[in-house]
């Protein structure tokens, strides 16, 4: 990644969309020819010369204080994600950057087994750069669109813009985009010099040109917990809260677990997700069972569950 590239269109693009009635300026009107502040009204802000602040937001952050990073995200009214990122992107400046450790990209089996312990949701493990390092049975059914393709790791950002099954998957389809490409954003700025994240960045920007549009508009977040949406073919629409752990032996990954509001559809959703995970597991069991060779899975039709009683045929 281009460090002082992401520098200069990161705090230029903050710059825009802060007007000067947000920052608690005056607007004496006429005709601005930016969008957003000035460079001299940011540099009022974070009470340094207008010269030092032009070096800065082009690029120049290798050396720069915490008290002037910090003037300047508060000038800029950064959130906290942005806050983040914009001292990330200030350690990526310095010579030592190189240096630093790489993200994990693989878990220790113990984990796996966590994972399928919790048999009542969707569980799964992730990279910065969006790889699903590990999940578990309740996971994979609910991606299962994303598993049908043969390439591994599964990738959440290359799902959502190189598949179209995922516009069914995501009711809002944009909110999912926004959220994949704000957290690459993030992820660079962590490690500018990770080398699968360069080229999957790289391989989105050649091949979508959604992802194009939202990655010049330099949004990051953490995704730490919130609400997810789905619309799952075999179960119907899903509404689950997300909880993201930092797996501190493995730096870098993060273990994500879908829940439901008890008593509610969705959770009655899931249970019957993890039937249809179940019937489609004993299928497959049966179809490598040389035992087993005459039954069939005709208990799964067209990815609907067959009900108790009832003739599949019928």
């Amino acid at each position: 990644m281009d460090n002082r590239n992401e520098i200069r269109e990161f705090l230029a693009s903050r710059r825009a969309k802060l007007t000067p009635e947000q920052a608690g300026l005056p607007d004496f009107g006429g005709v601005r020819r930016v969008p957003g502040l000035r460079r001299e009204e940011v540099s009022l802000l974070a009470g340094m010369s207008v010269e030092y602040y032009t070096r800065v937001e082009r690029g120049s952050l290798a050396g720069v204080s915490d008290s002037v990073l910090e003037a300047i995200a508060r000038a800029l009214k950064l959130n906290e994600a942005e806050r983040e990122h914009l001292f990330n992107l200030a350690r990526g400046a310095g010579p030592a950057t190189r240096r630093r450790r790489q993200p994990a990209q693989s878990i220790h089996p113990s984990v796996q087994r966590i994972l399928d312990g919790m048999t009542g949701i969707p569980a799964f493990v992730q990279s910065g750069r969006l790889d699903i390092l590990a999940i578990n049975e309740l996971g994979r059914a609910l991606y299962s669109a994303a598993f049908e393709d043969p390439a591994r790791p599964v990738n959440f950002a290359r799902f959502a813009f190189l598949n179209p099954r995922s516009e069914e998957l995501y009711p809002d389809w944009n909110l999912a985009a926004d959220t994949s490409v704000a957290m690459l954003h993030t992820e660079a700025g962590r490690n500018p010099f990770d080398k699968g994240l360069t080229d999957l960045i790289g391989e989105l920007s050649t091949r979508s040109e959604e992802f194009r549009k939202r990655w010049a508009q330099h949004n990051v977040r953490l995704h730490l917990h919130g609400t997810k949406t789905f619309r799952h073919p075999v179960v119907g629409d899903l509404e689950v809260h997300f909880d993201a752990l930092e797996l501190p032996a493995a730096p870098g990954l993060t273990m994500i677990a879908y829940t439901a509001e008890p008593g509610s559809p969705s959770e009655d959703g899931l249970r019957l997700l993890a039937s249809w995970a179940a019937t489609i597991k004993e299928a497959h069991e049966d179809r490598q069972d040389p035992a087993h060779r005459d039954r069939t899975d005709d208990d799964v039709h067209g990815g609907r569950i067959r009900q108790p009683g009832r003739d599949p045929h019928a």
